[in-house]
């Protein structure tokens, strides 16, 4: 396996060449998303020996949601082949496997930020800062291969902080090109910072949302079907349950799998290219 990792190809989730990491380092919570409670660092009942999970098509009818909208931006086998040399925490030492789980949270933080960083690389209206995203995202890309200690003892908060002044500005320049474009009255459109807003259940069908900041924002249940969402920032937006039927997110950036595997919508949906339709969207036509 490369140690580069900076398309966005290689930075989604390679089961294979994981040890299960998911199943076992994070915790769940009995809800809507996941069946039953697990602590942190304790093997899901589902997850096999061979580290593959035992219910995995069944997932949604076995009320594990969660599992299928979770992706680990490929940090799962970053850990298991590199930061640890392709050690299996079921066969290493005791402590390995806790420093293992430990590590797993922070190297997906900094996937996450190359994720991001990789996609404002790709965007022409980018190039004035494409120089200093290069430097940010080789960066965190060398901060990803550092050793198991060196990892922990990271402060990842700051590091998004020092990223994030560069995604603020990119979303600047990829959104003026939508400027004066949108704000249709009575759809939603008026305003197009909507950073963090509580958009929860929103009626937004048919919003011209063109060019707006959606970071952040709480838009769970909200009613989009066939909003106008191109060259929108999407960062953070919570997507959950949020009904893109026929939505065109057509130029969105920022916008990851797992936010869109956690939303509604239909083959009318249109998407950016970083992005695939996900499976269960093919029972609502």
């Amino acid at each position: 396996m490369a140690d580069r990792t900076t398309e966005l190809s290689n930075l989604s989730a390679d089961c294979a060449s994981c040890f299960g990491l998911c199943c076992v380092a994070l915790p769940f919570a009995r809800s809507a998303d996941f069946a039953l409670d697990k602590p942190a660092g304790t093997p899901c009942p589902n997850l096999r020996a061979d580290h593959r999970c035992g219910i995995h098509t069944r997932l949604r009818d076995q009320g594990f949601t969660g599992c299928t909208v979770y992706d680990c931006f490929g940090a799962g086998q970053k850990v298991s082949q590199i930061t640890f040399g392709g050690q299996d925490w079921r066969t290493g030492p005791d402590e390995d496997a806790r420093r293992m789980f430990d590590v797993f949270p922070v190297v997906r933080q900094l996937h996450e930020l190359l994720w991001y960083l990789t996609e404002a690389l790709g965007l022409p209206a980018a190039r004035p800062v494409h120089a200093d995203l290069r430097e940010a995202l080789d960066r965190t890309e060398r901060l990803t291969l550092g050793t198991p200690a060196e990892l922990a003892a990271l402060d990842v908060a700051a590091h998004r902080r020092q990223v994030n002044v560069l995604l603020l500005r990119t979303s600047d320049l990829v959104r003026a090109g939508f400027a004066g474009k949108g704000g249709r009255s009575g759809k939603g459109g008026g305003k197009k910072d909507r950073r963090g807003a509580d958009l929860m259940g929103a009626r937004l069908r048919g919003a011209d949302l063109r060019g707006g900041s959606l970071r952040g924002a709480y838009l769970i249940a909200a009613d989009l079907t066939g909003a106008d969402l191109r060259g929108a920032d999407m960062i953070g937006a919570d997507l959950r349950d949020a009904d893109l039927t026929d939505a065109d997110l057509t130029g969105a950036f920022f916008l990851t799998q797992p936010q869109l595997n956690a939303a509604r919508g239909s083959a009318g949906t249109r998407l950016p290219d970083s992005v695939t339709r996900p499976v269960h969207w093919a029972a609502r036509g």
